[in-house]
């Protein structure tokens, strides 16, 4: 075995983990319900980096860098030896919610924050630099004190992980599908593709279930109200270009 290798077996093992643990991480493949991929997001070399990790079969993973100029796919198995960088990208990268995935942050019942996921597969033609992120969105008007705990970089540490362990995240996103002409994405007005900087979320009617309920009113970009954005009305904002009904249509879409 190479010196720069290491046993698949123990890469294997932390992919199945991976794939146990954070099943909202998942994006299942329409021609594989059993499989699908999950993204990476790994700091070591000092700045994010991002891999998308996929479940062929019951016995081989592939890792791809999500910038496919950054190196091929490696393909991990039980038997067989893993470069360093791949088992070092695997053991230590913290998994992307998938793209489209909508959060609540909750006081108690009540939602005070939206936290949105997006960062839709690449393909090859696709810009590379467009990489994953999350908006945390609190309530419009709101104040900082009221702001949910989460830095602009939420899955730093695993942060968004942990909160969601601890029962401080509920996950909007179905909740949102079955509920056409009721949850509205609003992109911001920098010019890029999606529109994800000073975007918003219009909520027309208040939502509830047995575990949160979430108000309606505007919901928007933390950046954008810290650099004192001025608020538009519910009506202002579904009257502007690109708006999308999250009921219809998925985070991704936007891209």
């Amino acid at each position: 075995m190479p010196a720069d290798a290491q046993s698949g077996d123990s890469v294997f093992a932390a992919c199945l983990r991976l794939f146990y643990r954070y099943p909202l991480a998942i994006r299942r493949h329409y021609a594989e319900h059993r499989y699908g991929s999950l993204v990476l997001m790994n700091h070591a070399a000092g700045r994010a980096r991002f891999f998308v990790l996929i479940m062929e079969r019951d016995d081989l993973f592939v890792i791809r860098p999500w910038d496919r100029r950054d190196g091929g796919r490696v393909a991990i198995r039980r038997d067989e030896p893993v470069p360093d960088d791949i088992r070092e990208a695997i053991e230590s990268a913290v998994p992307v919610p998938r793209d489209g995935t909508l959060l609540g942050w909750m006081d108690g019942y009540k939602v005070q924050a939206v936290v949105a996921v997006y960062g839709r597969l690449t393909e090859p033609w696709d810009d590379p630099a467009a990489v994953p992120g999350v908006l945390v969105m609190p309530f419009a008007g709101s104040q900082p004190a009221d702001w949910p705990p989460l830095t602009d970089s939420p899955l730093d540490g695993g942060r968004l992980w942990q909160y969601l362990e601890r029962g401080h995240l509920a996950d909007l996103t179905a909740v949102a599908a079955r509920r056409p002409g009721s949850v509205y994405w609003v992109p911001g007005q920098d010019g890029r593709a999606g529109g994800w900087a000073g975007a918003r979320v219009v909520v027309t009617e208040r939502m509830s279930t047995d575990k949160f309920w979430l108000p309606a009113g505007v919901y928007t970009d933390r950046v954008a109200l810290r650099e004192g954005t001025p608020l538009w009305t519910a009506g202002q904002l579904l009257a502007l270009p690109g708006v999308i009904d999250l009921g219809a249509r998925r985070l991704d879409a936007v891209t």
